[in-house]
């Protein structure tokens, strides 16, 4: 666990998977502060980067502000204080992450509309790639189109997933701020907790919109994360950061665009033909939420000095600490479960696109670790998630998952490797992933007896007897039936039954 409230950290002994030596709470100014209410400013001019700005969203709108930018803060601040919807204000969100994508990223390179000869060389990149996972894996395409898309047509496609990960947090958060007052005192408290609310909202809002603003300048694809954050059955790759990515790795374009969209490809068919795949990641961040706890002496001391007028006092509370993780059986139960099926998802798209473009591009073995250690080290932009939610979205055993899914297709082939996707309880756990071999090797269960058990009690339900000894209208049974329901020879054990030499 990480010295950041609710963050995890990454362990020393696995360095390709870390922060590159640095900790959480120097993020170089790039990705928020190390504590998930260190909000970094506005989106604004003055806001993130700008004087005040990684610490306090007002003094961000308003400590370095041009004159003509005063109505747009105030009528951001009017937003804060009158919004009364759930637990995330998603309109501060969307604005916000709009605005940060029109900024541009770091480098200087702005959003861009997507052309016609890039949409086209999308299609034709996602198409060849679907053709080639044909050969690799018995999962059928899960991509019905492939689109090219903007930074800010990404923001706008992916905010349903976000408000689905985020939002158990947030109402966790909310449900406690609105709860640390007595019942006899909250009456009279309403428009300070409608305040808190509404700030509390705020709050969320612009600091997730912040880091999916950031997110849409480094994101190649709709599956970067691990997660199906678009709408299903899209492929979808961002033409202007697939630019950016090959830049300094000296392979031809082309190459890069097809070897992203084999991932993207490949991450369409897991998630489009395994049903339960999504609302198991996804039910793992929620469960991980139900566990997190509030200093509510932190809370309360924060409540009964806080000034209305001065509402910075709010943001410097909540920057203070009091939300922390709980080590419980449950909260490691749903951390364990989310970091194992992360790491098989990526695992197992790893092993499924290498060997597809193994045969077919030159530059496969550097793409492969180049993405490999992309996910590991991550950006500043999933640092600030990971602090926002109290999860880190890295597949921590990538390595291990992509190792055990090849040796899984050398012993069973690609049926038996992917049959394994058909069930939760199928998949190797945790300890197999230290154990690959082990796992690899081990004798699967016999479903033949469960069959002639489910044949069986489908032979009842149309009338037969269950032992298969006679009809099952027997004259002292007078149960429906007929005579020739007992000449199928299909009994059980039935001795003396003729049917028996029929099996």
């Amino acid at each position: 666990m990480s010295d950041t409230p609710f963050g995890f950290g990454l362990p020393p002994e696995e360095p390709e998977d870390g922060d590159q030596g640095k900790k959480k709470g120097d993020q170089g100014g790039q990705g928020g502060p190390a504590n998930p209410f260190g909000f970094p400013g506005m989106g604004l001019p003055g806001g993130a980067g700008g004087p005040g700005g990684a610490d306090n969203p007002f003094a961000a709108m308003f400590g370095a502000m041009n004159p003509n930018d005063l109505g747009a803060a105030f009528q951001q601040l009017g937003q804060m204080l009158s919004y009364e919807g759930g637990p995330v204000n998603w309109d501060m969100a969307k604005d916000i992450a709009r605005q940060t994508v029109a900024q541009g990223t770091a480098d200087g390179v702005k959003d861009a509309s997507v052309g016609v000869a890039e949409k086209s060389a999308v299609q034709e990149a996602v198409r060849l790639a679907d053709h080639w996972l044909d050969g690799v894996t018995s999962l059928p395409s899960g991509a019905a189109t492939a689109v090219a898309w903007s930074r800010a047509e990404w923001v706008e496609a992916t905010l349903p997933a976000w408000k689905e990960l985020v939002d158990p947090v947030a109402e966790r958060v909310g449900a406690a701020m609105g709860g640390v007052l007595p019942e006899e005192m909250q009456a009279m408290a309403g428009p300070l907790l409608g305040m808190m609310r509404s700030m509390g909202g705020a709050m969320f809002g612009q600091q997730i919109g912040q880091a999916v603003g950031t997110l849409a300048g480094e994101v190649v694809g709709s599956t970067d994360i691990g997660l199906p954050l678009g709408p299903g059955g899209k492929a979808a790759l961002l033409p202007l950061n697939i630019e950016g990515f090959g830049k300094d790795l000296g392979v031809p374009q082309d190459e890069v665009r097809l070897y992203l969209a084999l991932r993207e490809a490949a991450h369409a068919r897991l998630f489009a033909h395994v049903p339960w795949l999504r609302s198991h990641l996804f039910g793992a961040v929620e469960g991980y939420a139900r566990g997190i706890t509030v200093d509510t002496s932190k809370l309360e001391e924060a409540v009964g000095q806080l000034d209305p007028s001065n509402p910075e006092q709010l943001q410097e509370a909540l920057a203070g600490g009091m939300f922390q993780p709980q080590d419980t059986p449950e909260q490691k139960a749903s951390l364990a479960r989310l970091e194992t099926a992360l790491a098989l998802v990526e695992g197992w798209v790893d092993a499924v696109v290498h060997e597809a473009a193994k045969p077919r591009l030159t530059s496969a073995d550097a793409m492969r670790e180049t993405m490999r250690r992309r996910r590991a080290s991550g950006g500043p932009a999933e640092q600030t998630f990971a602090t926002l939610i109290g999860l880190e979205l890295r597949p921590r055993r990538l390595r291990d998952a992509s190792r055990l899914w090849a040796s899984l297709t050398d012993a069973r082939g690609v049926d038996g490797r992917d049959g394994l996707w058909e069930h939760p309880d199928m998949l190797p756990t945790a300890s197999d992933l230290d154990d690959p071999d082990g796992f690899v090797h081990r004798e699967q269960p016999d479903f033949s007896e469960i069959d002639r058990m489910l044949g069986e009690a489908a032979e009842k339900r149309a009338g037969r007897s269950p032992q298969g000894e006679g009809p099952a209208d027997a004259p002292q049974d007078g149960a429906p039936g007929s005579a020739a329901d007992g000449e199928d020879g299909r009994g059980g054990k039935g001795e003396g039954d003729e049917g028996d030499g029929k099996k």
